[in-house]
């Protein structure tokens, strides 16, 4: 809480567009104090200035960490400390078969979806022990938990690691840093531009049927960011999916009531390979 502002101090990294937008937005609606990145600058402010909230405009590229390290110094000037730091910047890929990633590819994944969020991890991490709490956000995709859509195998498997990064931390910091609440958001198909700007092209997220709002996103992330679950599942069917999925892997009897109702032909498990469904 800072004197402009009656609620947190928020950093959202790709906020100019999509996910991150729309959680600016809506955090701005519930009196936070904003710090965004993104690579476009004249996207950002432009999207910066509709919020009516005090907010630090900071373009830059999370893949460089000198850039990430700026974020938590602009922030600190300006607003004295961080309650909130959302990891939220991402990339897609489309490649026809796992036999089609490259070395190439898998490393442009990693970096942009992996990488750049460890750099704010290990950015925010002092600041946050410091103060003995602090909310840290790391955006993934339930392609991480379900990788079935085939032509984004290579942003599943970076997803993955980030998803295996954040429970580590968790661990990590339970006994020494109780107060420091670590979140992963796990997200399925979303109506953002997120498949035009894949790596190769791809179907365009807000054209498949059941894409959920970025709202309605936005909503839940913001709702959860101080209580409830540690893995947030943007649709309630989520989990159960998840556990279902494992279950089958293993060679259990897989769990009675849970429902695929609400999730698009893109999301739901065991769909045909090479569907183009998108994590985000």
């Amino acid at each position: 809480m800072t004197p402009e502002s009656s609620g947190p101090v928020v950093v959202v990294t790709g906020a100019s567009a999509g996910i991150g937008a729309g959680l600016a937005r809506e955090l701005a609606g519930r009196h936070a104090s904003l710090v965004l990145i993104a690579r476009r600058e004249e996207q950002l402010e432009e999207m910066a200035a509709t919020l009516g909230t005090p907010v630090e405009v900071v373009p830059g590229d999370v893949t460089r960490r000198a850039d990430v390290e700026r974020v938590l110094e602009r922030a600190l000037a300006r607003f004295g400390g961080v309650d909130v730091w959302v990891n939220n910047a991402g990339h897609g890929i489309t490649r026809p078969s796992v036999e089609a990633v490259t070395t190439e590819d898998l490393e442009v994944m990693v970096r942009d979806n992996t990488r750049s969020a460890l750099h704010g991890m290990q950015v925010v991490l002092p600041h946050f022990k410091a103060r003995k709490q602090g909310v840290l956000v790391n955006v993934s995709s339930m392609l991480s938990r379900i990788p079935d859509a085939t032509l984004r195998a290579a942003y599943s498997a970076a997803k993955a690691a980030l998803n295996s990064l954040t429970e580590s931390l968790r661990f990590e910091l339970a006994k020494d840093y109780p107060g420091i609440r670590v979140v992963l958001v796990l997200p399925g198909v979303v109506a953002t531009d997120f498949g035009n700007n894949a790596l190769g092209g791809g179907p365009d997220s807000r054209s498949i049927p059941g894409a959920q709002s970025v709202g309605e996103v936005a909503r839940i992330i913001a709702d959860g960011l101080f209580a409830g679950p540690v893995d947030l599942y943007t649709r309630p069917e989520g989990p159960a999916r998840v556990l279902r999925h494992l279950q089958s892997l293993a060679g259990l009897p897989v769990s009675d009531g849970a429902s695929d109702s609400g999730a698009s032909a893109e999301e739901r498990p065991a769909r045909a390979p090479g569907s183009p469904g998108s994590g985000r």
